[in-house]
């Protein structure tokens, strides 16, 4: 429902304190009279919450009343919906996010950890309450993804949504793209410039892009949220030479966050789930997404192709989703959090990803002796993979030679098998690497 009539201010408690709280903040001073018009009503902070009430954030922080104790603002009349972005699938956040919804109060996050854990348990606690649970941050940042597909794909079936989902990835790669580097000289460039953390595991190993595609993919097919059921992939291993080769090839390489259904009774059927560094095609949209931009793209059956782009992270992009959000709430606009009330979610059942059919790029650094390329060449017969291209790059001894395949369309599972023959080899200096080709 909508309120057409609400002039009273919508009280907010600011939870966290961060980037993108401090953002928050400067959004709320900066544009408050046009998003009090927008509202029906001003937003106000009227508390705030942190670990560090003596830590400069950049904002004035006086005018806000702080609480040491966050367990608190569930419970507190005076507090009309509470913002949480202190992070984290479990612990503080959890216990805040229940304590709300718990007391009827709507809750927006930005935390898609949480979400990917334990979204179908909040969504029935604000199902129930009839509240709101709103998270439009929680997914590609300042890019309007969630609320596209909640509401502006609603009608469409939708076959498939994929992207890019992690700034800190799509950074780190197209820096090695145009400047030919290697990736722990620009993964360290890319925590100098706070691009990525000191810690950026779960950035580059694809953990966070796996949150966010599984709510992506509950999103889109109706589904039980399962984020252990995306496989997952990062970057660590992708080197410059990949890219060099991706790139003759006509490709870029991405990490491509990719979800697909389909009748369980196909070959193919069930949820596929799936984030990987993927060969994209210089004509695809993806291919030309750059730096710590992120772009979501899904595919309806009457919209046709839908592509979302923007900055995926940040004080600003973030802090926007935030406050849209929030007058929503304002509003009165709510809505069952993941499109459908939550019985109405199918249970998930995983597909098979070795009957999927596609191309792939295998990359094997071996030694530089005679027999190898046979060896590999029998390995991929054997296992009915049928090559398109292979070619072989000449290193200095200790590196071994550079070997990288191109295979025609195939099942996954016969590449995989490849690699199972050939484990195990001492022909290898390393595990290979392979990478699918969005077709």
């Amino acid at each position: 429902m909508t309120n057409l009539h609400r002039h009273a201010p919508l009280r907010v408690a600011l939870v966290g304190l961060g980037t993108v709280g401090g953002g928050v903040i400067r959004l709320l001073e900066t544009n408050g009279d046009l998003i009090a018009r927008r509202a029906g009503c001003p937003i106000q902070i009227v508390a705030i919450s942190a670990r560090d009430r003596n830590k400069d954030r950049g904002v004035d922080l006086s005018p806000y009343e702080w609480v040491d104790d966050m367990t608190t603002l569930a419970a507190r009349d005076d507090v009309d919906v509470v913002v949480e972005l202190i992070g984290g699938a479990d612990g503080p956040a959890l216990t805040l996010a229940r304590q709300c919804l718990n007391a009827g109060k709507p809750f927006v996050t930005a935390n898609k950890a949480m979400l990917a854990h334990h979204g179908l348990d909040l969504a029935r606690l604000a199902e129930t309450g009839g509240i709101a649970l709103k998270y439009e941050a929680a997914v590609a940042g300042g890019i309007p993804v969630i609320k596209g597909m909640r509401e502006g794909a609603a009608a469409n079936e939708i076959s498939r949504v994929y992207g890019i989902l992690n700034g800190t990835c799509n950074y780190i790669l197209t820096t090695m793209e145009k400047e030919g580097r290697n990736f722990a000289d620009v993964l360290k460039e890319a925590q100098d410039l706070g691009f990525a953390e000191a810690d950026p595991g779960i950035d580059i190993d694809g953990v966070d892009a796996a949150h966010k595609l599984s709510i992506l993919a509950s999103l889109a097919f109706g589904t039980e949220l399962d984020f252990d059921a995306v496989a997952t992939t990062g970057i660590r291993h992708v080197i410059a030479a990949d890219i060099a080769e991706a790139a003759a090839l006509g490709y870029r390489i991405r990490l491509v966050g990719m979800a697909q259904n389909a009748p369980v009774d196909g070959p193919d059927g069930g949820l596929f789930q799936r984030v990987h560094p993927m060969l994209v095609p210089l004509d695809h949209p993806l291919a030309h997404v750059d730096g710590s931009l992120n772009a979501v793209v899904a595919e309806g059956n009457f919209v046709g192709r839908l592509f979302f782009q923007g900055r995926g992270a940040g004080d600003g992009p973030t802090a926007s989703a935030v406050v849209a959000d929030l007058i929503d709430v304002a509003r009165d606009e709510y809505g069952d959090a993941f499109a459908m009330p939550v019985a109405a979610l199918t249970p998930h059942q995983s597909a098979d990803a070795g009957a999927r059919l596609g191309r792939a790029y295998l990359r094997f650094r071996v030694k530089d002796r005679p027999g190898v390329l046979a060896e590999i060449a029998a390995a991929t017969r054997d296992a009915g993979v049928s090559i398109e291209s292979m070619i072989q790059r000449g290193a200095n001894q200790e590196d071994g030679v550079l070997v990288a395949i191109v295979t025609h369309a195939g099942a996954e599972r016969c590449v995989r098998e490849t690699l199972e023959r050939l484990s195990g080899s001492d022909s290898l200096l390393e595990a290979p690497m392979v990478m699918h080709i969005l077709d």
